[in-house]
């Protein structure tokens, strides 16, 4: 399962400036509001929720704004606010890359519109919905951070009924992912918290088959804008793609 890491390096790697956490706090408010509706407004009783407002959380987000979202998504504090859904969407990058989205959005036109419009100015292009999912399958991931011993991960994945793990090997965010089925994701997180393992996310992420090995420094500044582009979009939840890209070529891209 070799570069299933990548891309969540890529997004620590392009981490958001302060200047965006607005759009942030958007973001991850409406995936509160999204579970809650979805699922029982308890995050004790809801697996979503629970991690939406770790999320929202380790994001800084106020316990007032997290409790109005809940409220909204249970339909509790009546606003007049929108009504919002999934949506997923699929496109083609420079060189054929394969992109994947997920959206939140309460006007499908309006989101379309806007994604459309992020590629073609980015050398890619919206597709069909099907177009690309194929070669992508849905994984739970846990993150955990710190150094981690390798045989103490092993007998903790097997413990949780963990399919695999890897390893970041970022000197300055050390930590690893430990992959299962989406139906696993609960069990497994809670299985390595109580392992004393550093949770620190746990999340259900489209996982490429194959990789698309990118070395053109050109394509490689296209795929980065793109990726930009599309995550900087308010209705857009996740952007992930199939690339890879060696370490010194995405510092150099994502510069």
């Amino acid at each position: 399962m070799a570069g299933h890491s990548k891309w969540a390096n890529i997004k620590r790697q392009k981490a958001r400036v302060d200047a965006k956490r607005g759009a942030v706090f958007t973001k991850l408010s409406r995936a509160i509001l999204v579970a809650a509706r979805m699922g029982i407004p308890d995050p004790e009783g809801n697996f979503q929720l629970r991690t939406a407002i770790d999320k929202a959380k380790a994001a800084g987000i106020p316990l007032d704004n997290i409790e109005r979202a809940i409220a909204k998504g249970a339909g509790t504090f009546e606003d007049g606010s929108a009504q919002y859904e999934t949506v997923r969407y699929e496109g083609y990058g420079p060189g054929g890359v394969a992109v994947l989205i997920e959206a939140l959005t309460d006007n499908r036109n309006r989101t379309a519109a806007d994604l459309r419009s992020a590629f073609s100015k980015n050398g890619g292009n919206l597709g069909e919905t099907g177009c690309v999912s194929w070669m992508f399958a849905q994984k739970g991931v846990v993150r955990l951070d710190g150094g981690i011993s390798e045989d103490v991960l092993l007998e903790a994945s097997l413990t949780g009924g963990a399919d695999s793990y890897e390893f970041d090997h970022d000197r300055d965010n050390p930590g690893a992912e430990v992959f299962t089925e989406t139906t696993n994701l609960e069990a497994l997180s809670q299985s390595l918290r109580a392992q004393d393992l550093p949770v620190v996310d746990a999340e259900v992420r489209w996982i490429p088959d194959n990789h698309i090995e990118v070395t053109d420094p050109d394509q490689a500044r296209s795929l980065i804008k793109l990726v930009d582009a599309l995550d900087d979009l308010d209705d857009v939840q996740t952007v992930v793609t199939n690339f890879d890209m060696s370490d010194d070529l995405l510092a150099a891209s994502a510069s």
